[in-house]
C-alpha cells in the first residue's frame, strides 16, 4: 500500500522499519522537530527521521498539522493510507478524511485501558499481569477510535517498564503489518470501544517517584519497576536521594524503614518487606544494594536515617 507515516520515537522507528521491510510504498515521512540531546545538547534528529533517511523517504516536520499547510503536503503525496505511531500530535479532521483508506494508530496498551501518552509505565506501576497493543482506526479524540486488531503481551513480575517496552515495541510492529495487510485485502473489522471502561495513563513526573517505606512492598516494587528507565523511583536517606533501580518482595515484617537484613539489603514496609538489589545514591554510580548498606554499616534491626 502506499502509506503516509508519522511517528517520532525508537517504537515508531521499529513499526516504520517493518512496513520498509514488507515492501509497502512509504510516500513521506511526518514526524517532530530536531531536538538538542546531551550535555552538550548536539541537535539530533527524531529516530523516525534517521529511518527515512537511510531509505531516502521525504521527512517533514510541521510545527503544526492545523494551518492547512499540512493538509497540502498529505494532498500532494496521495496516501492510500495514514499510520500513525507516537507522533506526539491529534490529527486535525481535515487531515483524517483525507487519505482514502483512512488513518490508523498502533497504541501501546488494551483499549480502551491506559488511553494517554504512558500505558506501558502505568500497567507495570499498577501491578498488571498483562497488557498488550491495538490497532485502531484515529478520529479527533484521544485514543477513543474503533479498534481493529489487539495482541495481549503479559509483564513479567520483575520486568520493568523499560524492557517490557521494548518487547512490546516487535509486537506492536508485527500487529500493525498483520492489520495494514487486512485493510489492503479488505477483511478488515473494526469494534467500537467501550468507552464506559476507558481509563487514562498520563505522564510520568519526578514528582511521583519519590516514596517512603511505609507503602505497601508490592506497591513499592511496582514502582519501582514502574519508573524505571525514567524518572526511578527514590527514597531520601539523610537528606539525600537514593534511587532504587531494581528491587524484589521479600519475606520480613517490621517497622517501615526497619533493616531486616544488609546480605541482602531488605527494608521492612508498611505491609512486608521490600529488596533493594541495585540502588544509585545521589552523586554516586550504580551498586548492589547490599554494597550501599555495606558502605554505609548499616546493622540489622538499625532504622533507615
Amino acid at each position: 500500500m502506499r502509506i503516509l507515516f508519522m511517528g517520532t520515537p525508537d517504537i515508531a522507528a521499529a513499526s516504520l522499519r517493518a512496513l520498509i521491510g514488507a515492501g509497502h510504498d512509504i510516500c513521506g515521512v511526518f514526524t517532530r522537530a530536531d531536538k538538542p540531546v546531551g550535555r552538550k545538547q548536539v541537535l539530533t534528529a527524531p529516530p523516525v527521521k534517521q529511518v527515512a533517511l537511510e531509505h531516502n523517504i521525504p521527512v517533514y516536520q510541521p510545527a503544526t498539522l492545523r494551518d492547512g499547510e499540512a493538509a497540502r503536503i498529505i494532498r500532494r503525496l496521495a496516501p492510500e493510507l495514514c499510520v500513525v505511531v507516537a507522533y506526539g500530535r491529534i490529527l486535525p479532521p481535515e487531515v483524517l478524511a483525507i487519505p482514502p483508506r483512512g488513518c490508523i494508530n498502533l497504541h501501546v496498551s488494551l483499549l480502551p485501558k491506559y488511553r494517554g501518552a504512558a500505558p506501558v509505565q502505568w500497567a507495570v506501576l499498577n501491578g498488571d499481569a498483562e497488557t498488550g497493543v491495538s490497532i485502531m482506526y484515529l478520529d479527533e479524540g484521544l485514543d477513543t477510535g474503533d479498534i481493529l486488531k489487539v495482541a495481549p503481551v503479559q509483564i513479567g513480575p520483575e520486568e520493568t517498564s523499560g524492557e517490557l517496552f521494548e518487547r512490546i515495541t516487535a509486537q506492536g510492529a508485527e500487529t500493525l503489518l498483520e492489520a495494514i495487510d487486512e485493510i489492503a485485502a479488505g477483511t478488515a473489522r473494526a469494534v467500537p470501544q467501550d468507552h464506559s471502561k476507558a481509563t487514562l495513563a498520563p505522564p510520568l513526573t519526578k514528582e511521583m517517584a519519590k516514596f517512603d517505606f511505609s507503602a505497601a512492598a508490592a506497591h513499592l516494587h511496582d514502582l519501582v519497576r514502574g519508573m524505571n528507565p525514567w524518572p526511578m523511583a527514590y527514597f531520601v536517606c539523610e537528606g539525600k536521594k537514593v534511587k532504587v533501580t531494581r528491587s524484589r518482595i521479600a519475606p520480613g515484617a517490621g517497622a517501615p524503614g526497619q533493616v531486616l537484613s544488609t546480605r541482602p539489603l531488605v527494608i521492612a514496609c508498611g505491609e512486608g518487606a521490600l529488596e533493594l538489589c541495585e540502588v544509585v545514591p545521589e552523586g554516586k554510580r550504580p551498586m548492589e544494594g547490599a554494597a550501599w548498606a555495606a558502605g554505609r554499616r548499616f546493622a540489622v534491626g538499625q532504622q533507615l536515617p
